[in-house]
């Protein structure tokens, strides 16, 4: 290996961290409870689940390191990152902002979007929005809030297939690839073009325009198949595993660096950083652990969207009032089975703070691209009994200096 390839090799993933290869410690956790986690502990490779644990301690100078535990992290090993692919997305979009550097073009300029071939939407407006219109702000509050499909889209046509690889690979996460919009067929070719986009200043002077695009990148063929069965776009079912090679591809590893990039900025060397200026990651921290119930614009039916509808850990899928002590600052995402969710959680009155990242298989028929799978049996509670292993043990962990947290958090300490 080159010496300088090896440098970049040891620096993907520096942030100030002790890695932790071959730690039992997540495991020995669960092991303690037998009735929780016994099934998944036995059956491992039938769940595919794959856990990130990053404990936090600061110094008298209250600056985060980081020390991981993991369990059964494998790159190899093929998940559907599903709506978890959001948040990169949402990172990028301000950072294409930042770096155009055009007059009045900012997170809250009005777009509109044109179809150029087949199958695009021409949009104008947003109903969710306080006056009716698209922008970059609207969207990333949707898909922080409810993960919704239609938000993503609009950002995968801003940013680009091709933006999202090159940006992503620049910062150590080469591997990244996110290729096909959500929860919309497209074929291979639509996917490769992403829209023409108008940007208008609030007199309605166009600012700046963005052509539409074709992705010439050559993407890689994963051989990822996964399941027994699956049903094809006839509703027909056919004999044989799904082909996951040609969707969307980010390893468990790169989304928690991304979030703690954004969650620890200092922390993080400058390579690897996102071109976001304060009043970004103010805006991106807000809306990440904003709960739907919260939120007056954009706003939701609770009985739709009730408190913890995107805070897996520590709840699950109850619709009680989410406990007023904890924040958790995240991403999730559910499809094909696959139930994830990558979060920063604090409690600031007791002083509690970690990362926490999994993914979660949830098929026991072996079906795929069905319309219901086992999130409810056993991807929901997977997460609420491990948001609350985690969330103990760090109750009960000697830590010599307590954290004072960022205000940027809004916290308070």
């Amino acid at each position: 290996m080159k010496h300088g390839v090896l440098l970049l090799c040891l620096s993907v993933f520096a942030l100030v961290t002790q890695a932790q290869s071959g730690n039992n410690l997540l495991q020995e956790l669960m092991q303690q409870k037998p009735a929780q986690f016994g099934s998944i502990l036995a059956h491992p490779n039938d769940y595919r689940v794959q856990i990130i644990y990053t404990q936090i301690n600061r110094d008298k100078n209250n600056i985060p390191h980081f020390k991981e535990y993991t369990y059964r992290l494998n790159p190899k090993e093929y998940f559907y990152p599903a709506s978890t692919v959001k948040m990169p997305l949402a990172f990028l979009a301000l950072e294409k902002i930042n770096n155009l550097k055009v007059k009045g073009l900012s997170k809250a300029t009005l777009m509109t979007y044109d179809s150029v071939t087949g199958r695009q939407e021409t949009i104008y407006n947003n109903p969710y929005s306080i006056d009716g219109t698209q922008n970059i702000e609207q969207a990333i509050k949707e898909i922080f809030l409810v993960s919704d499909n239609n938000a993503a889209n609009r950002l995968f046509e801003f940013v680009t297939p091709h933006t999202v690889h090159e940006k992503l690979a620049e910062k150590g996460y080469k591997d990244v690839y996110i290729r096909n919009r959500l929860n919309i067929g497209r074929t291979k070719q639509e996917n490769r073009n992403t829209q023409a986009i108008n940007f208008y200043n609030p007199e309605g002077k166009l600012i700046y325009q963005q052509p539409a695009q074709f992705n010439k990148d050559s993407l890689p063929y994963y051989n990822a198949f996964i399941g027994n069965a699956h049903y094809d776009n006839q509703d027909s079912l056919i004999k044989g595993p799904l082909n996951f090679s040609e969707k969307n591809r980010i390893y468990l590893s790169d989304l928690n660096h991304i979030l703690r990039s954004v969650v620890f900025f200092d922390q993080t060397p400058a390579k690897q950083r996102f071109n976001l200026t304060l009043a970004d990651r103010k805006f991106l921290l807000q809306w990440m652990h904003t709960l739907p119930t919260e939120s007056k614009y954009p706003s939701y039916d609770s009985a739709n969207y009730w408190p913890s509808y995107c805070k897996f850990l520590y709840t699950g899928s109850a619709r009680s009032p989410f406990p007023s002590n904890i924040k958790i600052f995240n991403k999730v995402g559910d499809a094909y089975g696959f139930l994830l969710d990558i979060a920063y959680v604090v409690d600031p009155e007791k002083k509690v703070e970690f990362m926490l990242s999994a993914v979660i298989y949830c098929n026991r028929d072996g079906i795929q691209n069905k319309n219901e799978y086992d999130y409810d049996t056993i991807g929901y509670p997977f997460y609420k009994n491990l948001g609350q292993l985690i969330y103990d043990y760090e109750l009960k962990r000697k830590k010599e200096f307590l954290p004072h947290f960022d205000p940027i958090l809004g916290l308070g300490n």
